[in-house]
């Protein structure tokens, strides 16, 4: 105990004093003093004269400056105490140099700021774990078609037999997307929803508000309808109370009694407000053809992926054995949970990240040629410093303080500007994004931020750091102060080098990424985009109940909507081009296949007879539908072009049999122009082709299952804005309970279609401009800066006959002598984006990765940019008094 004590007493005067060294200091002054006082008395004593004993005295007892110096060495803490005597000093010298101060400093937080930014979008998609419990252990079950080389969404019974067969797994559930209709309790709200099955809450380890999720045996055909609803529609229909269990929701004109409310915030890849049972009537529940439904799964402690896949892939290759006409072809893959979610996201944003790193780069260059500068007119005062013992270690600590302390000031407004600039990349950011709603500024993007700061903070000051250490006493305190930047010039030059080749390479890959969004534009999707407007309606819950009062009903909303002013047609579709929506189904002509699961895929529209005339769609040959193409006629099919070209090479197609799989035989009476349905690029090649099949041929069985899914389309020269409250009164007037939404023009779905292309070229345009102003700031201020330097010799040339015109070439052709090189390394650097760029099949399209008119063309736009920062400083030397430069000192 009394050793504790005196330590924590010894530990508390020693930090008592590192806040009074002043007045240590002074004490030890005075020590000095009296020793001093005495040695000059006894050397009077010995006869001297008072100045004599004054100097032997100071002889006898040594440097009075290296004794306090080695006196403060002596004190604990002196390392903390010389760091804050280096930031008090930093801070002067900032104070000092207001200007310099506020370039840095906005500099710095520009490149700081864009990169918080982005990083906080990175750590919210990609690096945050997923809000669910030990989510590493969470995997997703796909089946894979293996001849067609697609991963595919699983049918029920295969899940089934994967949940009764897998040991590898804690639990297994099952999911599908869907939407609902709800008309009480309030006003009537089309709402996002999944149909889920038992323990799919459990399976991702989360807890329920309220009651409970659904039971093995609620998860059964015939089963009472039930449902959990989200925390915000708890609060929104039902004021958050506890008596909400138990209660009605009528959803697509069905009661359903509230069983459970989930906790708030929580999120399963795409928003939901509705949990239904999946497995109490779906009419594809028994069948192994229909791959509808979404595996996910949690690994048991122990079990690794490799393992899971192995005994999946022997699972399904028993499955195959057992249904070799269906399911032969098929494999089955395990995929970790946030992979998938995050899908191609990683990438672009990991891409993005980089890009911003180069910006935080040509950042620290100029900020660095800014100190190089500076350093070079404190040569004198690094000379004095050294003469009166400051080590070159000391010196260089200096200036790194200074440099720290310059980047965490430039980081902390960089933090302001991120906060506002995050905003601005939530709203470039596409609708796909994945795990949007988790971005945001927290503590691990505090953290980046301050790592990033004093990581750039010590790049930057490193090189005027050891330059500066390096000064030639004799000659610097020969000069005085005047300037001589010697072999600083060489390392800003090298450093506006790094710049321009960097700000080439942010160039080039905007200029690739905006090719690709012109020639995407410039891309016939085989309809007409101009004045198409799309929206999908809630039936009214009278209209729900059977198959034919909803087909009199979709009749009347259309007879409707097509009497409303400035309507010119409308129809109705199941699929609308580009809509990121599928329909993909197996089809053969002629014998069927040896399986299913290998026959080829077309994506199935099933339109009204007005769709070809609404969407714009060529017929090239045969008919479309007519009114009398219904439930009671035989079943006929238009197909596209290439279905024609592919499948009745040199034939005429009209009046051949196509089957399809669940339907049977349709006749093919028309063929129309082919459709880019999944992007403008049409690199999808699972289901390359279309067939249209008419709307009121759809079977009583799977009309309310394509309800979800139906939209209405309509040609109008009006603006959506103008004819929207018309359009709203004609549907209620079919039934008030009936919500209109998911309203869009085809313009506006093309231009989302873009997305992936579009938000990455946003950014890296918006870097690139960022990168080319810093860039043209850092060549403008080293030209100019060496030109300050030449004014003696550029006097002395204009003295001795040189024109305006030479000086002006001179100094053009200094800033060229940067920029080229510059311009070269960045083209070569230009090259290995562009291949990095095309490895991502979604960026790019229609233009080559090495296309030499992007490299051209942004070369010439940094080049006249270098041009120009170098005529200002240039056109002020050819304007100067030849006397007053030969005067210049």
């Amino acid at each position: 105990m009394n050793k504790f004590s005196a330590w924590l007493r010894t530990s508390l005067l020693r930090l008592r004093a590192l806040f009074n060294n002043r007045k240590l200091d002074e004490e030890f002054d005075q020590e000095i003093r009296s020793h001093l006082a005495l040695l000059e008395q006894e050397n009077i004593r010995r006869g001297m004269s008072p100045e004599e004993a004054h100097y032997a005295a100071l002889r006898s007892f040594g440097g009075v400056t290296q004794v306090k110096e080695s006196n403060r060495q002596q004190r604990a803490f002196r390392q903390v105490e010389v760091l804050l005597q280096d930031l008090r000093y930093a801070l002067r010298m900032m104070r000092k140099n207001p200007g310099f101060m506020a370039v840095a400093v906005l500099t710095l937080a520009l490149g700081i700021g864009a990169n918080t930014a982005i990083f906080s979008v990175v750590e919210g998609v990609v690096l945050a774990p997923l809000p669910y419990s030990d989510p590493e252990r969470l995997v997703f079950v796909f089946e894979n078609n293996l001849k067609l080389k697609h991963i595919i969404f699983t049918s029920y019974p295969d899940f089934l037999d994967w949940q009764r067969n897998a040991r590898s797994f804690q639990q297994m559930a099952a999911f599908d997307f869907t939407s609902v209709d709800l008309t009480s309790p309030g006003t009537a709200e089309h709402l996002d929803s999944k149909e889920i099955s038992a323990g799919f809450f459990s399976t991702l380890g989360v807890k329920l508000t309220l009651g409970h999720e659904f039971s093995p045996d609620e998860n059964k055909p015939g089963g009472s309808p039930l449902a959990v609803i989200s925390d915000h529609l708890w609060r929104d229909r039902f004021g958050a109370s506890p008596e909400a269990l138990g209660k009605s929701v009528t959803l697509n004109g069905i009661g359903y009694t509230v069983v459970g409310v989930l906790p708030p915030g929580f999120y399963f890849w795409t928003p939901a407000d509705v949990y239904v049972p999946l497995g109490q009537g779906d009419p594809v529940l028994n069948d192994r053809i229909t791959h509808k439904f979404t595996c996910i799964a949690r690994l048991k402690t122990g079990v690794n992926l490799g393992q899971a896949q192995a005994e999946m892939t022997t699972i399904q290759q028993n499955i195959t054995q057992l249904y070799p006409d269906l399911d032969r072809g098929l494999g089955a893959d395990v995929l970790p949970l946030k992979q998938m979610i995050v899908g191609d996201a990683r990438g672009t944003l990991f891409l993005l990240l980089g890009a911003v790193g180069i910006v935080l780069l040509i950042a620290c260059a100029n900020v660095a040629n800014l100190l190089l500068a500076r350093s070079a007119a404190r040569r004198h005062e690094f000379a004095i410093r050294s003469a009166l013992g400051a080590s070159r270690r000391r010196i260089a600590r200096q200036l790194m303080t200074e440099s720290v302390l310059l980047s965490l000031v430039g980081g902390g407004l960089g933090l302001a500007l991120a906060k506002w600039g995050l905003k601005a990349v939530l709203a470039a950011v596409p609708g796909g994004m994945p795990r949007s709603e988790n971005v945001g500024l927290n503590i691990y993007v505090l953290v980046f931020a301050f790592g990033i700061s004093t990581a750039v903070g010590i790049l930057f000051g490193l090189a005027p750091a050891l330059k500066s250490s390096r000064v030639d006493v004799q000659d610097s305190l020969k000069q005085g102060n005047r300037v001589s930047s010697g072999g600083h010039r060489r390392t800003r030059g090298g450093l506006v080098i790094v710049q321009m080749a960097l700000t080439l390479v942010l160039l080039a890959g905007a200029g690739l990424l905006f090719q690709t969004i012109r020639h995407l534009w410039e891309v016939n999707p085989g309809f007409s985009v101009q004045h198409v407007i799309t929206f999908k309606v809630g039936l009214s819950a009278s209209a729900n109940h059977t198959p034919s009062t909803m087909r009199a009903a979709y009749q009347q909303l259309l007879d409707r909507i097509r009497q409303v002013p400035g309507v010119e047609a409308a129809d109705l579709t199941t699929l609308v081009p580009l809509s990121n929506a599928d329909n993909a189904l197996p089809f053969w002509v002629g014998s069927p296949p040896a399986s299913i699961a290998e026959a080829p895929r077309t994506t199935i529209y099933s339109t009204g007879p007005d769709y070809l005339k609404t969407m714009g769609i060529p017929l090239l040959r045969g008919r479309f539908f007519t009114a009398d193409d219904t439930i009671r006629s035989n079943p006929v099919v238009v197909i596209d072009d290439v279905l024609a070209r592919t499948y009745f090479p040199g034939r005429d197609p009209l009046g051949q049999t196509v089957t399809f799989i669940h339907v049977g035989p349709y006749r093919v009476v028309g063929v129309v122009g082919h459709v880019r349905h999944y992007d403008l690029g049409d690199s999808r090649t699972y289901a390359p082709n279309q067939a249209y099949s008419a709307f009121y041929q759809i079977s009583d069985q799977w009309l309310p299952v394509m309800h979800e899914s139906t939209t209405v389309v309509l040609r109008t020269p009006l603006d959506m804005a103008a004819i929207l409250p018309t359009i709203k009164a004609a549907v209620y007037g079919t039934g008030s309970d009936q919500p209109v939404y998911d309203m869009h023009t085809m313009r506006e779905t093309i231009s989302e279609s873009m997305s992936s292309q579009r938000f990455p070229m946003i950014l890296l345009g918006t870097f690139a401009g960022l990168a080319l102003l810093l860039a043209f700031v850092g060549i403008y201020g080293v030209i100019s800066y060496l030109t300050t330097e030449r004014v003696h010799e550029i006097g002395i040339r204009m003295a001795l006959g040189a024109e305006k015109w030479d000086v002006l070439r001179m100094i053009l052709g200094q800033g060229l002598r940067l920029a080229l090189p510059g311009i070269a390394i960045g083209t070569g650097a230009a090259l290995i984006l562009g291949q990095l760029l095309s490895s991502f099949s979604h960026l790019l399209y229609g233009v080559r990765p090495r296309d030499p008119l992007t490299l051209i063309g942004v070369s010439l736009i940094l080049l006249s940019a270098a041009l120009l920062a170098c005529y200002i400083p240039a056109r002020r030397a050819a304007g100067v008094d030849p006397m007053v430069a030969l005067h210049h000192e």
